[in-house]
């Protein structure tokens, strides 16, 4: 982010400098470092593009972190390597800022925490445990796999959703070209004739009417719907209003339920394994849950800080499954509950993977029967007159 800023230097002449920071605090930082009294500062508007350019590619950070940790680098000296041989310019500059941090002293958890574009809260969480047991690749591998096993599945998803969503744009353009192009020809057809039509071919003749008369209006209108349509859709409000209609449905319900409990205990487990007790990881993982589950998780991190069974609570929240709870009574018992927890969210996995393989198989045939039944609709429509014309013909 710009800042302007009207400073004092050493010889007490009034300068006006631009810096790139995270916030105001970071720009006074960088400004009294270069010997500058801050007289004034202020945000320089513009378009919100720069982030994304600073950000941190977090999986390939860690993994050569990794790598130069092994090979015997001091960690400062891990990072000032990373930060000179990076050749983006925005995260360089996030490198060199966390660089400053650790050379004045702070942990690398504190400097990455002031970077929250780049480094998420679950992350620096994972550093600043590993920071007190001194296991800090062992936590970042940890947290590669972790991010790994998400993208996996994540990409999956995305994986299975393409080719129905093409199809289903393929057949709404076609649907929109019948009815906003060849429709209104024919309905200029059928005026001409100047017959009496069927109710099918009167509404095709009053809808070519309404396009020729109002091409513009029903354009902005269209225009507009589309725009308002990718509003609602972008709103967190629209999207958890849809996520718990869905949730009504039985069998997709429940594989949203399992996919949300898939990323609490893969989240819940890698924090528990990098150190964090429980109860704070629990905590930190609330946010991966939707709405409707979330005061019910609330409730059980609350029981759970009052001492009671894990695998007990958890199973009369309804935020496990049968199988699950009987994984994590074991994991209470041998005192390997993150690992248990890791296993659980891996058996999630499988089972959603099972699912949209089989919800694929079916859905692309359904929608493709779909579209040609709209659009045979449409044409048989559009050709009937034509077939009523021709058989009064004698």
């Amino acid at each position: 982010m710009q800042f302007r800023i009207k400073a004092l230097n050493p010889a007490h002449a009034v300068l006006s400098v631009s810096l790139d920071a995270v916030d105001e605090a970071d720009a006074r930082r960088l400004a009294g470092t270069q010997g500058l009294r801050v007289i004034s500062i202020a945000a320089v508007p513009g378009f919100a593009l720069g982030g994304r350019g600073r950000r941190v590619p977090l999986v390939t950070f860690s993994q050569e972190l990794i790598s130069l940790l092994d090979a015997g680098l001091p960690l400062v000296e891990a990072i000032e390597t990373l930060t000179e041989k990076e050749a983006n310019p925005g995260v360089k500059r996030t490198l060199d800022q966390i660089l400053a941090r650790l050379f004045e002293g702070q942990t690398l958890a504190a400097a990455l925490a002031e970077h929250p574009e780049s480094f998420p809260a679950l992350y620096v969480a994972t550093v600043r445990a590993s920071e007190r047991t001194g296991a800090i690749t062992e936590a970042l591998g940890r947290y590669v796999a972790y991010q790994q096993q998400v993208d996996l599945l994540r990409k999956s998803l995305v994986n299975a959703s393409i080719y129905p969503a093409v199809l289903g744009v393929v057949g709404v353009l076609v649907m929109f070209f019948l009815m906003g192009y060849v429709v209104p020809r024919f309905s200029a057809i059928y005026e001409d004739l100047g017959q009496d039509l069927p109710l099918a071919s009167r509404l095709l003749l009053k809808w070519g009417q309404l396009l020729e008369a109002h091409a513009a209006e029903v354009a902005i209108a269209a225009v507009a719907g589309v725009a308002v349509l990718v509003w609602l859709l972008v709103r967190p409000a629209t999207r958890a209003f849809a996520g718990r209609l869905l949730a009504c449905v039985p069998a997709l319900g429940r594989q949203l339920h399992v996919y949300q409990l898939s990323r609490l205990y893969r989240t819940t487990g890698m924090l528990v394994r990098g150190g964090i007790p429980v109860v704070p990881a629990f905590q930190m993982s609330e946010g991966l849950l939707g709405e409707n589950l979330r005061p019910a998780f609330r409730a059980a991190t609350r029981e759970i800080a009052e001492g009671r069974s894990i695998a007990d609570v958890l199973e009369h929240r309804a935020l496990t499954t049968p199988v699950a709870a009987r994984m994590l009574r074991v994991g209470e018992r041998s005192g390997n509950m993150g690992e248990m927890m890791e296993r659980i969210a891996a058996f999630y996995d499988e089972e959603l993977s099972r699912f949209v393989a089989v919800a694929t198989r079916l859905i692309e045939p359904a929608l493709m029967a779909l579209i040609g039944i709209v659009i045979g609709v449409i044409v048989v429509l559009m050709y009937f007159p034509i077939f009523e014309l021709a058989g009064s013909i004698k």
